[in-house]
């Protein structure tokens, strides 16, 4: 089973403390799996959002397909997420009573199939975003320093 990246969610990261993640097929026409081939999709805004035990990904940019032609559907028509019926229950639980957020992670190909990854997330508090910028910014002199020592 081979795996290959077609675009991730950096945000999510700087946004969110991320407690779980799942792994969801994606319903999609042809000229938008084509698009997305040649890397004409945006994962910046989008959501996913729990409706009538159905798991919905909205805000999700698919280019349309150059040579689509009549074929090509709205960029940012919703798109149905295909998971376990009990997962989606149980995300469902966590959704309303936690006051989690579920959100794209990433998109990728695995075996020909285009899987999104979910993330059950829980928001950062302004004080939390500054706390994980200083440690990034901690790490990074150390490694710097480091390597600085290794040079000489």
């Amino acid at each position: 089973m081979s795996t290959k990246t077609i675009t991730e969610n950096r945000q999510v990261r700087h946004e969110y403390f991320i407690l779980e993640s799942y792994e969801a097929g994606i319903e999609l026409f042809g000229t938008e799996v084509k698009s997305i081939r040649a890397g004409g999709v945006n994962l910046k805004d989008s959501w996913i959002s729990i409706d009538n035990g159905e798991a919905f990904i909205r805000g999700m940019h698919i280019s349309p397909y150059e040579k689509g032609n009549i074929f090509n559907r709205d960029p940012y028509r919703v798109r149905r997420l295909l998971l376990h019926k009990k997962e989606i229950l149980r995300l469902f639980g966590q959704v309303k009573q936690g006051g989690y957020t579920l959100v794209p992670i990433s998109m990728y190909f695995k075996d020909n199939r285009v899987k999104v990854q979910v993330g059950l997330c829980k928001g950062k508090k302004l004080y939390d975003k500054r706390e994980s910028a200083a440690k990034r910014d901690a790490e990074r002199s150390i490694d710097r320093a480091i390597k600085e020592r290794n040079k000489s």
